[in-house]
């Protein structure tokens, strides 16, 4: 087994605990799986995981190791489809990580217009929430991230910002007498930008209310719509709601609230990705503009 495919046998292991969903993630044997990580712990010098009843659970050095690894593999990726882009970007592969609301109502309509200038473009979309997918970037698993402001400290390059409003919506019923304090705020996941932006919110107006979380954005957007409660979210992604008049803006103090999107990628990309860049840039239309 090579050392690519002992690290991806490792990888998968610490994504999902256990040596039998390993096996199973990358269709092979359970004791190649445990050869592989018996292999590169011999090789380390260290333990790399521990039994944990029926799974398997990292130690501190798998869970530093696991970090590597992940961009290692990354990196390797990029290596391969860098070189490949730079003989001939329209025939590349770009890989873009989106947040879940950039990812359903942002980003097909730009790479559907993309696609048909350069169809020679390979394009994967990885749709994952904040949480998740700022990682994606650090380990090189994508090219490009379409989301909120990178965290502090980030390390990677801001290329273009959209315009992008965050406002609460509900019912039309909700609007009459609508007090933030006393209704009930549908929150997305934990590892959602947007919830923690709503929370924030919370606080900033000293409200308390009755929260319920659901597991996507189109859950909280249809609760929000039946009546469950009211919700923050991206005006672009309630456009058509608002127009037919399922959904209405509620006012609360604080909002609407300006969250930019923004596209960004390491400092050094390939071909492929750059011939992306310049074609979003390019093209006002879709309201992007260089970063400042």
């Amino acid at each position: 087994m090579t050392t690519n495919a002992r690290l991806r046998a490792f990888v998968a292991m610490a994504d999902t605990g256990s040596v039998r969903a390993a096996a199973q993630q990358l269709v092979v044997t359970e004791s190649s799986i445990s050869s592989a990580i018996s292999a590169l712990a011999a090789e380390i010098g260290v333990a790399l995981m521990d039994r944990a009843g029926r799974g398997v659970q990292l130690t501190p050095a798998g869970t530093r190791y696991a970090d590597y690894a992940r961009r290692i593999l990354g990196l390797h990726e990029e290596a391969v489809l860098s070189a490949r882009g730079e003989a001939d970007p329209e025939h590349g592969t770009i890989r873009i990580g989106a947040v879940t609301t950039a990812g359903e109502y942002l980003v097909p309509t730009l790479l559907a217009a993309f696609c048909a200038e350069h169809p020679g473009v390979a394009i994967g979309l990885e749709v994952r929430p904040r949480g998740t997918v700022w990682p994606m970037l650090t380990h090189h698993e994508v090219d490009l991230v379409v989301a909120g402001r990178p965290p502090d400290g980030f390390d990677a390059t801001v290329r273009a910002v959209s315009p992008n409003t965050l406002v609460v919506v509900g019912r039309p019923a909700a609007a009459a007498g609508f007090v933030p304090h006393t209704a009930t705020w549908l929150l997305r996941e934990l590892e959602s930008g947007i919830r923690a932006t709503s929370v924030a919110l919370l606080d900033a107006i000293g409200a308390s209310p009755r929260q319920l979380t659901l597991g996507s954005h189109g859950a909280v957007v249809a609760a929000a719509a039946s009546g469950l409660g009211v919700t923050l979210v991206s005006r672009q992604a309630v456009r058509q709601q608002l127009e037919t008049g399922a959904l209405v803006e509620l006012p609360v103090p604080g909002t609407p609230l300006q969250r930019p999107w923004h596209a960004v990628t390491h400092v050094d990309t390939t071909a492929s990705t750059e011939l992306l860049v310049s074609y979003l840039l390019a093209r006002p239309q879709f309201g992007w503009g260089r970063s400042e």
